[in-house]
């Protein structure tokens, strides 16, 4: 006889924590209607569409920059044979590891007038006006580039995941229809891989509109640095809110605008018995190199140039690393990777297991909307989870006449773990979302004849069947909260910094030089981890 009681409690479990992850998200479709300062009109008037405006063309620039290198690389090493290859089929996804305000600093610092540029041309021709030849890039384009070469592994693993799992039948029907190469590259190959690629676009757009570290380094006034005024300069949470509500509605109608684009197009996987392996063709001579150049440089650009830039800085300027606390810094990251990972893991666990016992779509659709946190940047989140705070605190907590909580969730690691939480629900979610998947509901129905309680099949056989899952998902999450810096610029403790916070303070000091050791080893520590997780995100 099934026991409704603990089905009820598993049910009520990944209710609650569904809501818990939802109530900063309503928040910022609420706020939409409360009343704002003065400052609020004097934006309309002046910056907002300026705001507006640059947001767009930055995604623009970055969407076309991504699009064109990620399917690039994804190409020329999913379709050809040439020396290098296999190394530039993970080596490519080490950009993950390079955060668009660290590639910033590297820009700047190589470009600038007197700096790394200027001293190898010194170096090698003697003294000179080498600054007038050297280029500059800030602004606009130093934000779409700085951003473009850190994101476009999103596209790369995705298009190449795509590529590698088209048949070879579609190629050779190319082949006997007349297409050229060319032809049939734009005609077959893409248009076929199009939904990973704009699954790719949609993971680029929603970072590049959340980017606080570039835009803000480079001074490029954006709704994300808009949002970050209003509340830190003006004290305006509710205009916050409001200018997040702009930039929600803008993302969720590129999704509209994509999904109405595709109309009924269908994209099927081929069927298993028709499905043939791609023979790879072997480039010799000029178009080898060509491949390797094209790779190479794209692995350069994206990876050893930033490390090298602060390996020099680092080198040339050691006072600084040696000031540096790198010990209480590594801790401090890492607690906050420990702790989000635990969190996320668990109460994902317990989400999932509770839609999967309790079979309600209700809680299913709940749940789909809960998720949907990782496409509001994370300056959006903290806003709208102190506004709440701000919020509950005042009207309930004071109404009980209890001691005040701001302090426990404001300015606090407790605080900062929440909006993390809030913020990479979805990959932990997600994550074993698509394990469980993989688990035939006649284990569970087994499970329960053998006298195994609900309680006993998930900790007995879900979660060692998931183990790797969890390894995984723990390492992505890692990643994610190691480079994140609007989140913990804005909840962090007082004095509690990590890599990312200490750089960000130091470059917006004009101290490149300073920030270079922090980026360094914020670098080191991300590519520790990607490397971890390389053979299953490039696993064939």
């Amino acid at each position: 006889m099934i026991n409704y009681k603990k089905i009820n409690i598993w049910y009520l479990s990944s209710f609650l924590i569904s809501i818990i992850v939802a109530i900063p998200i309503v928040t910022v479709f609420t706020s939409f209607f409360e009343t704002t300062s003065n400052y609020s009109a004097i934006l309309k008037n002046t910056f907002l569409y300026e705001y507006i405006f640059n947001s767009i063309f930055l995604l623009l620039g970055v969407l076309i920059l991504t699009f064109f290198i990620g399917v690039g690389c994804a190409y020329v090493v999913s379709f050809y044979k040439f020396p290098g290859v296999n190394f530039f089929k993970w080596a490519l996804i080490l950009s993950f590891a390079i955060p668009a305000y660290i590639y910033a600093y590297s820009l700047t610092a190589f470009f600038e007038n007197f700096g790394t540029a200027f001293s190898i041309l010194k170096n090698i021709f003697g003294d000179g006006d080498y600054n007038s030849f050297i280029p500059k890039f800030d602004g606009m384009l130093g934000a779409i580039i700085s951003i473009s070469f850190s994101l476009f592994g999103y596209v790369y693993v995705l298009t190449r995941a795509s590529f590698h799992y088209q048949s070879q039948n579609l190629i050779e029907l190319g082949k006997n229809l007349g297409f050229s190469k060319r032809k049939s590259f734009f005609k077959i190959i893409l248009p076929s891989a199009r939904p990973a690629i704009v699954a790719g676009l949609s993971l680029v757009a929603m970072e590049t509109l959340s980017d606080f570290g570039s835009v803000s380094f480079f001074g490029l006034s954006t709704l994300t640095t808009g949002i970050y005024n209003a509340w830190i300069s003006f004290d305006d949470l509710t205009l916050a809110n409001r200018l997040a509500f702009y930039l929600l509605i803008f993302i969720l109608g590129l999704f509209v605008l994509e999904n109405f684009s595709r109309k009924k197009a269908q994209y099927h996987s081929p069927p298993k018995g028709g499905f043939k392996s791609k023979s790879l063709v072997l480039l010799r001579g000029k178009k080898s190199l060509l491949a390797f150049s094209f790779c190479f440089v794209v692995f350069f650009i994206s990876f050893l140039f930033p490390v090298l830039q602060m390996l020099y800085w680092t080198i040339i300027f050691p006072k600084h690393f040696i000031d540096l606390n790198v010990t209480e810094l590594f801790l401090n990251t890492m607690l906050l990777v420990f702790l989000s990972c635990c969190i996320l893991i668990f109460l994902a666990f317990i989400s999932n297991y509770g839609n999967r016992v309790s079979k309600s779509k209700f809680l299913e659709y709940l749940t789909t909307f809960s998720v949907s946190g990782y496409a509001i940047p994370g300056i959006i989140l903290a806003v709208a989870f102190i506004t709440f705070i701000s919020w509950f605190d005042n009207t309930v907590i004071s109404s009980f006449e209890m001691n005040s909580i701001k302090s426990i969730f404001i300015g606090s690691i407790l605080g900062l773990v929440c909006v993390y939480f809030i913020r990479f629900y979805s990959l932990a979610c997600n994550g074993i979302k698509s394990g469980y998947l993989k688990i035939n509901y006649s284990i569970d129905e087994s499970s329960y004849l053998l006298g195994y309680s609900k309680f006993k099949t998930f900790f007995k056989i879900h979660l060692p069947y998931l183990k790797n899952s969890i390894l995984l998902i723990s390492i992505l999450i890692a990643i994610e909260i190691i480079k994140e810096l609007p989140i913990t610029l804005i909840m962090r403790p007082f004095n509690f910094e990590t890599f990312a916070t200490t750089a960000y303070i130091f470059a917006s000091q004009d101290l490149l030089e300073a920030a270079a050791a922090p980026s360094l080893f914020l670098i080191l520590t991300s590519s520790v981890f990607i490397l971890v997780t390389s053979k299953y995100i490039i696993k064939d």
